[in-house]
């Protein structure tokens, strides 16, 4: 007996109190959560990417050169608006612009190591016949493939790039066992890491007209891509996140906005390294971000859908909404639904 015919029978222990219609809305929710894994993955064998067959790297073309002014920071980063920012010799502005796109793509790679080794370690929990099984497998490759890509552009700015700081390092490897123990946190994780960028570069893609090929190509194959691995994260919470028992909710409801607070941050502010190299006052990084409301508009921005999704599954509850709030994460004049 199929489940949706199980579900419609009433033959399931303990579910004699459970109205009819109730049955019928589950097992249309689960007919359609499966027809989008299906769609999701046949997706993935038409339209996928190969980091080197489908990036002309040697074309001259895209040849990377850190004085190039197209690598300089985009107008609507707050770096940017800032007066000593303009006052750089247009060669650091440029040089400057390309070295955070390097760290952004090594932080990037780095947090898809933990994505990938998550998701196997999820993959193992499934049983046979689970319709996220196969999809999660077409994931793991298009993210390797995208470490691929990102490696090869860190490599040809000729930054030597550190990423994540090694305390971030570490609790990184603590977060793979979440695919296994705990994966609804562990797609918040993946959301918190992926959505940021992802809006940043839907952003870049519509509005910079001189972008530089190379960082234009890079950013149309991971939007395509990445829009798949969004979609599943976000319907998986949808499924699952109602059947959560109480405790588990608590600590979805404490973690997540630690984690999208310490995943922005890291994905829309300056590294260390480059505050070191380039001699940025202290000054300058709390007008441009820490003590900016532009900057905290563009975060809680890039983190809409995220929110959004929260606030859809009672993950964002009012309770922990003062959280958020000291994170940046929260619009100003929202109310906590």
């Amino acid at each position: 007996m199929s489940m949706a015919t199980e579900i419609l029978s009433g033959a399931n222990v303990g579910d004699a109190d459970v109205p009819e219609e109730e049955h019928l809305e589950q097992a249309r929710l689960e007919r359609e959560y499966r027809t989008l894994l299906e769609r999701l993955s046949r997706q993935s064998v038409v339209k996928h990417f190969d980091a080197y067959a489908d990036i002309a790297w040697d074309d001259p073309e895209m040849r990377v050169d850190p004085s190039d002014p197209r690598w300089e920071l985009p107008a609507d980063e707050p770096l940017a608006a800032t007066a000593w920012y303009r006052s750089r010799p247009a060669g650091v502005r440029s040089a400057i612009g390309l070295h955070m796109i390097a760290t952004f793509a090594k932080i990037g790679l780095q947090f898809e190591s933990v994505l990938k080794r998550g998701l196997l370690e999820f993959a193992e929990t499934l049983p046979n016949g689970s319709p996220e099984f196969r999809y999660v497998y077409h994931e793991v490759i298009e993210e390797a493939q995208h470490s691929l890509m990102f490696q090869e552009l860190v490599n040809r700015t000729g930054f030597d790039i550190p990423g994540m700081p090694a305390w971030m390092r570490f609790g990184a490897r603590q977060v793979v066992r979440l695919g296994r123990h705990f994966p609804e946190l562990f797609f918040v994780f993946v959301l918190g890491g992926e959505d940021p960028i992802d809006h940043i570069q839907r952003v870049m893609l519509r509005q910079r007209e001189t972008m530089h090929p190379l960082l234009r190509r890079v950013s149309q194959i991971h939007v395509t891509e990445e829009a798949r691995h969004l979609s599943f994260a976000r319907h998986y919470l949808r499924r699952n996140v109602p059947k959560l028992g109480p405790f588990k909710r608590f600590l979805l409801r404490l973690r997540t906005p630690l984690i999208l607070g310490q995943m922005s941050r890291l994905m829309m502010q300056p590294s260390r390294q480059i505050v070191a190299t380039y001699g940025i006052p202290r000054a300058v990084i709390d007008e441009a971000y820490r003590h900016n409301p532009a900057h905290r508009r563009r975060k809680v921005e890039a983190l809409a859908k995220v929110r959004a999704l929260c606030e859809e599954t009672g993950i964002a509850d009012p309770l922990f909404v003062p959280l958020w709030r000291a994170f940046g994460l929260w619009p100003e004049n929202a109310i906590a639904r």
